[in-house]
């Protein structure tokens, strides 16, 4: 017997609001210790930048469990996961080779996921506050690139990427906050 799980608008958007506010505060962590430890090659670098990726894809194989499953943005979301997945283990190995080598595939990453995430905003603009996450799925994109760019011209520094953490952060407490808002007006949830 199959069962259909449907969520209701406000079962959504509460579900989001816990995982934005969540994303938020693992982002600034993450961040924080990033800038802070200023690591070079070595385990507390690949420690890093493998979490980082799989905390993401469990984040987002949340939220695919937490939309139930008529959710329309299912196939991107998955993409991400399988994506950040495969990625985590890449930069983990890079991350032993070179800063270029580990700035290099995180910024394909970064890019691929912030298509991932630009599409499935778009298509769950329904559901409301989604237009933080548009943003920083397009930026995500360019920060990426913008990696790559620096990967190929050999770079030794990685600490840009704790910016673009913290920058993603911050989309996900705005979607976050709008979220609560939204739930406040429909008078469902506080």
């Amino acid at each position: 017997m199959t069962t259909s799980i449907t969520r209701s608008p406000a079962q959504l958007l509460a579900s989001l609001r816990g995982i934005y506010f969540l994303r938020f505060a693992f982002a600034l962590a993450w961040a924080l210790i990033l800038i802070t430890s200023k690591p070079h090659l070595g385990p507390l670098l690949t420690i890093l930048l493998v979490i980082y990726p799989f905390v993401d894809a469990g984040a987002v194989y949340w939220q695919l469990r937490s939309e139930g499953r008529a959710s329309a943005p299912r196939v991107t979301e998955t993409i991400n996961v399988a994506v950040s997945v495969i990625v985590a283990i890449a930069v983990g190995v890079a991350s032993t080779m070179s800063i270029a080598a580990a700035l290099g595939v995180w910024g394909a990453w970064a890019a691929i996921s912030g298509i991932t995430q630009l599409v499935t905003a778009v298509q769950r603009r329904h559901a409301g506050g989604q237009i933080p996450q548009m943003l920083s799925g397009g930026i995500s994109v360019l920060a990426g690139l913008s990696f790559l760019a620096q990967a190929l011209q050999g770079a030794d520094n990685i600490a840009s990427i704790g910016g673009y953490a913290v920058l993603g952060g911050l989309f996900f407490l705005v979607s976050a906050i709008r979220v609560s808002m939204l739930l406040g007006k429909t008078g469902t949830l506080s």
